[in-house]
């Protein structure tokens, strides 16, 4: 699960380009084994029309949030890719912001009140421990923080001695409108309580990137955070973000909780913009999580045409 593609600079030129966006599709194909993602994501690389990538096409004012949540699809024509957003799915809310360096995912507010392990999670999994439940596979957001050029480090490791997740870290804030349609934006971090300090959570999440698991009868890759660990605030070895410091997932001793008092209504739509840290280098090779014995539980990775489509 590592990347060594950084396509921030102004200078690449169009050959350097092609050769990323190569490598990312064949990073991609040969991790998730589905073609069809990495494809695009080298489509978002190489061109400057979304359209002939085949992708969707949003104002550049919703590269901001500002027209969130986003209900329907932009009926003006097709902007640069460089103005505007770039849908990656037809079936799923997640966006790349080349010109600003953003991933954009749409969501709903699952949980208020109450201890959390995840701060967002996958949409049909963790919604009774995240505040927002994004409808978006876990693996599409990965390869759209890739396709930016941040790099993931290594999910948090306990044998034989307790390694806090590394990466890339990763801004996240939330906008949805109020019940008056005026637009409301806050760091991800105020929704939620460290219940030492009573006060907002003060850490920043990390790319850690979770990790692929290979069924050596069949064959099959599954990315581990498909079940559901998006965005954690407990920690654990599957997550995709996580937090770099030691926070327990055990009953008991959870960290976290989320603040009620800040937290939209249930089932209030959000679209959540992640900025990654472009800079962060891995100062040493990440090393490999301990793979699970056969039978552990994970989730299978599906094509677009095999996955329920969501609302748009």
């Amino acid at each position: 699960m590592r990347s060594q593609f950084n396509t921030s600079s102004t200078n690449l030129t169009p050959a350097y380009r092609v050769s990323v966006a190569k490598r990312t599709c064949i990073f991609i194909t040969a991790m998730c084994g589905i073609c069809a993602p990495g494809m695009l994501i080298a489509q978002v690389l190489t061109t400057s029309d979304p359209a002939a990538a085949g992708a969707t096409n949003e104002s550049s004012s919703q590269a901001d949030g500002s027209d969130a949540p986003i209900e329907k699809k932009s009926e003006s024509k097709p902007a640069q890719a460089q103005n505007g957003l770039i849908r990656l799915s037809k079936e799923h809310e997640v966006w790349v912001d080349k010109k600003n360096k953003r991933v954009i995912l749409g969501g709903t507010i699952a949980f208020r009140k109450g201890l959390l392990e995840m701060f967002a999670c996958i949409k049909n999994t963790k919604e009774h421990e995240s505040i927002v439940a994004v409808n978006s596979k876990a693996y599409l957001v990965h390869a759209a923080l890739l396709a930016l050029g941040a790099k993931n480090g290594s999910p948090v490791q306990y044998d034989p001695a307790y390694v806090p997740a590394s990466g890339a870290k990763v801004k996240v804030e939330v906008v949805w409108k109020d019940k008056d349609g005026k637009e409301r934006r806050c760091r991800a971090q105020e929704l939620i309580r460290d219940l030492q300090t009573k006060k907002p959570m003060q850490y920043d999440w990390v790319f850690a990137g979770s990790y692929f698991w290979t069924d050596q009868e069949t064959g099959k890759n599954y990315y581990q955070a498909e079940g559901g660990e998006l965005i954690c605030v407990s920690n654990f070895s599957t997550a995709t973000m996580d937090l770099p410091v030691e926070s327990s997932a055990s009953s008991g001793q959870l960290l976290f909780e989320a603040a009620t008092e800040k937290i939209p209504p249930l089932g209030t739509k959000v679209r959540l913009i992640l900025t990654p840290d472009l800079t962060w280098k891995r100062s040493e090779p990440s090393p490999q999580p301990k793979v699970p014995e056969r039978g552990a539980e994970s989730q299978e990775l599906k094509s677009g045409a095999d996955e329920s489509k969501v609302s748009e």
